[in-house]
């Protein structure tokens, strides 16, 4: 069995439940590998913006502030 072939004979729906599946089992295995002092940053930061509490900026404001950056060095 050729498990590209078989995916090729997939509907497009099936396709993204797939993909859908296999980045779920990723997340899950990549989760495994953060200490409990990452896990626990992640949940502070979750809370934070949960709480509104974090102030969000566009990549094109982030990139400016970059360049500004680097033209004072």
């Amino acid at each position: 069995m050729n498990l590209l072939e078989e995916i090729k004979k997939l509907s497009q729906a099936e396709k993204i439940l797939l993909v859908e599946q296999i980045w779920d089992d990723m997340a899950r295995e990549r989760e495994d590998d953060l200490t409990q002092e990452q896990k626990d940053e992640l949940d502070r930061r979750l809370d934070l913006a949960e709480e509104g509490k974090i102030q969000y900026h566009s990549w094109a404001d982030v990139k400016e502030r970059i360049r500004l950056l680097k033209k004072d060095v």
